[in-house]
């Protein structure tokens, strides 16, 4: 069996993870000193100020968007989100009572169509963009960001599927005002599940800290907390159990972060063996009617290989018989999804996708005959 995705906790992480449970003073397994750790190592990695550790990539998305709707940023409620996404892209600003317009996606890097971007922007004026970087490809950043800058946009860089993709030497995550990333299983670092959220602006990274622990201030710095017990006239007695923010409980484990410690410095073999893959792929099939664009200032750290043909239903049969594992590209449309249908005009790009679209296994663990194979079932139609 030829998997879509290979787990990236291995034997290894797992004896370091038991010597570290194994201590002869149990360690505090839930959020903790080790949790600061592993976001300050990340930060580190990426070039970040801030960075807040989650339970999952899809409440990374909830928190930043509540975090900013918070701070009192936005112009209006008023959000893009691409219809090739992931649910949560859309279903959370819903959630949180913001309006939300539906952009096509393009069919050079599957991110969002720019003409359709720049109707939206002129009809709507509104005040949030949820950019995804499909499957670790690269979308034009300067464009959308100098668009965004001279619209006051706020970008959520929602980078999921492409955690140690880069744009010109920069790590996607770090072009906009707040970005997400996803650790669960299969994608390219895991700590089983487990989200990231990053921003340099530090207002809204206090209230990201704040209201993933139900509003409460115990993880801001000193100097945040004794102006807060000031503001109020809290006592030490009383401040941790204040609340200054609405807030969840979104927080991950000290045991999910110490596995992340380890996983961080596999990041570079990783992303490069997927960038390879990506360009075999890339050379070798022919039967889609995508034309990835992959300027060699680009690093595409590919989370799987997409294809749209009009033999998809064929392939996919041959692909399945053959023992190779496929899916649709992310989910389809999600404006064809029950929850949305209706509520969008057509979508010619996005509904190509939905139609003929799906991906392949691109991973650390493949191997070259896995992808001569696969490339031949699909050219093969």
């Amino acid at each position: 069996m030829i998997k879509l995705v290979s787990d990236t906790i291995d034997k290894n992480d797992i004896k370091r993870l038991v010597n570290w449970l194994s201590q002869d003073e149990i360690p505090i397994l839930t959020k903790n000193r080790v949790t600061l750790e592993f976001e300050n190592k990340w930060s580190n990695k990426i070039g970040i100020s801030n960075t807040c550790y989650v339970n999952s990539g899809s409440s990374a998305i909830l928190l930043a968007l509540a975090a900013v709707k918070q701070s009192g940023r936005l112009r209006n409620n008023k959000v893009i989100a691409p219809t090739l996404s992931w649910a949560t892209d859309v279903s959370s600003p819903m959630l949180l009572g913001m309006e939300v317009e539906l952009c096509d996606c393009n069919l050079t890097d599957l991110s969002i169509d720019i003409n359709h971007f720049k109707k939206i922007v002129r009809e709507q004026r509104p005040s949030v963009l949820i950019l995804v970087s499909v499957l670790g490809l690269v979308p034009n950043m300067k464009e959308i960001v100098d668009i965004c800058k001279e619209n006051d946009i706020f970008i959520l860089e929602d980078v999921c599927e492409s955690m140690g993709s880069k744009y010109q030497d920069q790590y996607l995550g770090t072009f906009g005002d707040v970005s997400v990333f996803s650790l669960f299983y299969g994608h390219h670092l895991s700590t089983i599940e487990g989200g990231l959220i990053c921003t340099d602006n530090e207002e809204i990274s206090d209230l990201m800290y704040s209201m993933r622990s139900h509003g409460w201030g115990r993880d801001w710095s000193k100097e945040k907390q004794e102006e807060y017990k000031n503001k109020y006239g809290i006592s030490d007695f009383d401040f941790l159990y204040s609340f200054f923010y609405p807030g969840f409980n979104l927080r991950a484990t000290d045991l999910q972060a110490y596995i992340g410690l380890s996983q961080i410095d596999k990041l570079d073999s990783f992303a490069n063996k997927r960038q390879e893959n990506f360009q075999y792929y890339h050379k070798n099939i022919n039967n889609t009617l995508l034309n990835l664009d992959n300027p060699l200032t680009n690093f595409v750290s590919n989370f799987a290989y997409p294809v749209v043909s009009k033999n998809r239903n064929e392939i996919v049969k041959n692909l399945v018989s053959s023992g190779i594992e496929t899916r649709p590209l992310i989910a389809g449309s999600m404006a064809n999804k029950p929850f949305w249908k209706g509520r969008s005009d057509n979508m010619p790009n996005s509904e190509l996708i939905d139609k003929f679209g799906f991906y392949v296994p691109n991973n650390q663990d493949l191997k070259a005959e896995d992808m001569e194979k696969i490339c031949k079932i699909i050219n093969k139609e």
